[in-house]
């Protein structure tokens, strides 16, 4: 599965995968308001066994078909130290 990444300019480490370049019907109007203006960063094809750095590829596939988007968040940090 083909996918194309985005990344919003008002949220540091947050992406938009998307099946199609510049196709952003399925993607609700709300969410791309809040990302503000989205610059590509890669294409990329899901293959089989393919690992990416922040993301289970098996779960971006999943919501690829099943939203049409997925939403890569950055990680939550902790303010808890040992």
């Amino acid at each position: 599965m083909e996918c194309v990444i985005y990344k919003g300019s008002r949220r540091a480490d947050t992406y938009l995968f998307i099946e199609r370049e510049s196709d952003f019907s399925r993607v609700p109007a709300t969410l791309l308001d809040a990302l503000g203006t989205l610059e590509k960063v890669m294409s990329l094809e899901l293959l089989h066994g393919r690992t990416l750095a922040g993301a289970d590829p098996v779960t971006v596939r999943q919501q690829l078909l099943d939203a049409g988007f997925y939403l890569q968040l950055p990680p939550v940090e902790s303010d808890i130290t040992f």
